[in-house]
């Protein structure tokens, strides 16, 4: 294969390896990172066994540490998951037991063209894509500088108006002709722009948008007592607004004319619906550059979270917690013990709208966009497939729209035109949305890009967006308090660091109000600056992958490093914006940046004599120091400034050594061993860590100073990669490799 043939095609898939995209059926899927990496060495060597250890020297360079039988393997089953494929029954990726892997399905190479590749008497066979040229490696901090602008030049532009001009034509064509067919069911297969979660925090589901689409309520689900309940944010935002803070609340929809919020809350296996009121204004909030600038219409309370109403409805005692809200505002509509019911917004009238026969239970019921029908699922006896029926909402008789084979596994929704249904069924063996025209009601249609598992679909009504409510299995980030009185239940921070098992590497902030991390969100691995909560996050570095990132002890700063052609270096930027300094610009591999307590000093592991040591560089730039002589990786600065501790190697559980500030002798720290090197802070009192103990099990551990004993705190249900701690040792936050949460998800340009 010559660089002119860079993109493969195989069974319904499409990879472009120069642009690194990916395409299922024509639509483009998010596939970054590891699992990207992995599809294309082996797409370049197809029938041929690519080993393990071949992709560890492609996807992890040496200095790069991480759990790497764990992490390939995290990478290949995300992977196949993508590709929907078997490990068991493979049709594309082969396992080879104990030596690799091999990509077994026939790929065809198609020439492309690029840049300055295409003729001017190509122009003509359809658009070209202009891209930019991969920057080189660099040497200094300027070479961070954005490039400059694309010029045309002046002899191309009359060919390119000519072009767009063409292009236009057959858009404006294309259009007319999509609007005519607007009603097919084909229509849902339109290419959809981007997909990612509502929001950085975690544990979101149950999502309902607002009247504009500009905003949704959710369920949160929190360990803390008083943290569970209804939130409500901003779309694009990671902002939000608990309303509720009652665990056994669920199923939030907003009222016509957004002043109210609708939800559910179960009490003895038997549910109500309750009204809370919601408003909202402009009101500014402070960015963490310290300006201050509209972030988003900011949702306040019209009063207390206690003053919620409860809806009287009249004896009837809802079945189930989903309902939903007249587009009139008039009514709302709720499963009770025998068929579904309708009762006014005021509380005033109750009546029984569906009358199923015995042994049958509607559900899920929702109204059209116009308001002139009711949808709802119909669940029959056991062995029999579930049904979707539409109501006329004034009054009539109900008329079965489909029969689907699969269950249905949360209530249906209406598209944004009220053309179509989409439900979640779990016909192909686990939770997946479809879509159903009402023309064709049986032309049922995967939403593929949704992905799978995926339930409890919400569409806008403006806007053009679906949200859902998905497992998730990517890395996150948890923390544990581990005051004296705390019960030390992890409760989530950041549900979704990244799709592969590197990162998140959590640190608190020195005045424990904020938390930087890894996060691959934004396609590749970069740091990120949130609340110590996980809300308002922001991307710090662009740098095309960072890791490691520490705090100055002022708080102004972080450290990190990244990976260039020519070694691994050690960056610096401000919280509040500003060019990334480069502190290590020679071509030695230096990794693990953090900063001495007096904010003079940046500590670093390096490979530059021949032997993993610690190094420091001055903040504000100079020459490298050597600072251990008999090895070392990893430093922490203790708090009072007088000892440096660090990890004696890069492998797992490596011993933790300690020596003077100023220089002296290296000696052990007795009873530590963390199980990485990422998995140890140093606090005021100690030294926190987590390493297998009891068995297999892991065990959180404090190495107290002033006694020189260790102090067993905790078991976690895993091992972590990573430990970060607040300075008094009271909160400590870390990584859960392959825990699942449920988190809503965003589609825009939802047509």
């Amino acid at each position: 294969m010559t660089s002119d043939f860079d993109r493969a095609r195989f069974g319904p898939f499409e990879v472009d390896l120069h642009t690194r995209e990916f395409w299922k059926f024509g639509t483009r899927l998010k596939l970054v990172g590891q699992p990207f990496e992995i599809l294309s060495v082996l797409l370049q060597q197809p029938g041929e066994l690519v080993t393990r250890e071949e992709l560890r020297s492609r996807l992890w360079p040496t200095d790069t540490f991480v759990d790497f039988n764990h992490s390939l393997n995290a990478a290949v089953n995300k992977l196949r998951e993508s590709l929907s494929d078997s490990a068991s029954e493979p049709r594309y990726i082969e396992t080879l037991p104990r030596r690799g892997y091999r990509f077994i399905a026939e790929v065809e190479w198609v020439a492309t063209k690029r840049g300055s590749d295409v003729r001017s008497s190509e122009v003509n066979r359809g658009p070209v894509a202009v891209e930019f040229a991969a920057p080189p490696s660099f040497a200094s901090a300027a070479e961070f500088e954005a490039l400059p602008p694309v010029r045309i030049p002046h002899y191309l532009l009359g060919a390119v108006v000519l072009f767009s001009l063409f292009v236009a034509s057959l858009f404006v064509a294309g259009l007319l002709l999509k609007t005519a067919s607007a009603h097919r069911s084909d229509s849902s297969n339109s290419a959809v722009e981007h997909v990612r979660p509502l929001m950085a925090v975690s544990d979101t589901s149950a999502p309902a948008f607002s009247p504009d689409g500009n905003s949704v309520a959710f369920f949160r689900e929190r360990s803390q007592p008083g943290e569970s309940g209804i939130y409500v944010t901003t779309v694009g935002s990671n902002q939000l607004v608990q309303l509720t803070n009652n665990e056994r609340d669920c199923c939030p929809v907003w009222g016509p004319d957004r002043k109210w919020i609708a939800f559910s809350r179960q009490h003895d296996r038997e549910y109500s619906i309750y009204l809370v009121p919601v408003r909202s204004g402009g009101a500014t909030t402070e960015h963490p550059d310290g300006d201050a600038e509209l972030r988003f219409a900011e949702f306040k309370l019209t009063s207390p979270i206690s003053n919620e109403r409860k809806l009287d409805t009249l004896g009837v005692t809802p079945r189930r917690g989903e309902i939903d809200w007249s587009p009139d505002g008039k009514s709302l509509v709720f499963t009770g013990p025998t068929g579904l019911y309708l009762i006014s917004s005021e509380g005033s009238v109750v009546r029984r709208v569906t009358d199923p026969p015995p042994a049958v239970e509607d559900w899920g019921p929702t109204f059209s966009p116009d308001g002139q029908y009711v949808l709802f699922v119909r669940t029959r006896q056991i062995g029999e497939p579930d049904e979707l029926w539409t109501l006329p909402a004034g009054g009539g008789d109900a008329v079965r729209l489909l029969s689907e084979r699969g269950r249905i596994a949360s209530p249906p929704r209406w598209s944004f035109d009220g053309r179509s249904v989409i439900f979640s069924s779990n016909r192909i063996g686990h939770p997946t949305l479809f879509r159903a025209s009402l023309d064709t009601p049986d032309s049922i249609v995967e939403i593929s890009e949704a992905g799978s598992p995926a339930w409890d679909p919400a569409v806008s009504r403006r806007g053009y967006r679906l949200a859902y409510e998905r497992l998730q299995h990517s890395l996150g980030i948890w923390e544990m308090n581990l005051s004296p009185s705390s019960n030390r239940r992890p409760s989530i921070l950041v549900s979704s660091t990244s799709d592969t098992d590197q990162g998140p590497g959590p640190q608190f902030s020195p005045d424990g109000k904020r938390l930087a991390y890894m996060s691959d969100r934004s396609g590749t691995m970069e740091i990120w600056v949130s609340d110590r909560d996980g809300g308002n996050a922001f991307q710090l570095s662009a740098v095309g992958g960072a890791g490691t990132p520490r705090w100055s002890p002022d708080g102004q700063s972080i450290a990190f490093d990244t990976t260039r052609q020519s070694g691994s270096k050690i960056v610096v930027m401000r919280v509040r914006g500003g060019a990334p300094r480069m502190l290590s610009p020679d071509s030695f591999h230096d990794v693990c940046a953090s900063w001495s307590r007096d904010g003079r000093w940046i500590y670093f592991g390096s490979t530059r004599t021949g032997k993993w040591q610690v190094w420091k560089v001055p903040a504000n730039g100079g020459a490298g120091v050597q600072v251990t002589r008999n090895g070392g990786q990893a430093a922490l600065e203790s708090l009072d400034g007088k000892y440096l501790y660090y990890a004696k190697s890069p492998w797992p559980e490596p011993e933790v050594w300690r020596m003077p500030v100023g220089g002296g002798i290296e000696a052990p720290v007795p009873l530590v061993r963390p199980g990485t090197w990422a998995s140890w802070q140093v606090t005021e009192r100690g030294i926190l860590f987590v390493g297998p103990s009891l068995g297999h099990q892991a065990v959180l551990s404090m190495y107290d100073f002033a006694s020189e004993s260790v102090n067993f705190l905790s078991v976690l249900d895993r091992t972590p990669f990573w430990l970060g701690a607040t300075r008094d040792g009271k909160y400590v936050a870390f990584d859960r490799p392959g825990s699942e949460q449920d988190q809503a998800m965003l589609v825009e340009n939802f047509r």
